[in-house]
């Protein structure tokens, strides 16, 4: 999978944070993995930010992470969508 420069970067922080999130709570890759249901290798392409890893997957750890409720930030302020809407109302 090819991917633009500015998304694999976005996988990358991502996997990144996960790795962090999971560090400071001082949990093992194998806790994490154990109590998400997925394999150890799994958790280090979740972690590497692998973007063939399913959201799923991502979810899970996510869960176990304590950090579900993050995903309901995803597209929740949506500037440019309002920008645009405003727009089309001005007229």
């Amino acid at each position: 999978m090819t991917l633009l420069p500015r998304v694999k970067r976005i996988f990358d922080q991502l996997g990144e944070n996960i790795k962090l999130a999971r560090l400071r709570r001082r949990y093992t890759m194998e806790q994490v993995a154990d109590r998400a249901g997925i394999t150890r290798a799994t958790l280090q392409k979740v972690e590497s930010g692998n973007p063939s890893t399913s959201l799923e997957t991502y979810v899970k750890v996510l869960f176990v992470l304590g950090l579900e409720k993050d995903l309901l930030n995803i597209a929740k302020d949506d500037e440019l969508g309002r920008k645009l809407r405003d727009k089309e109302l001005m007229k």
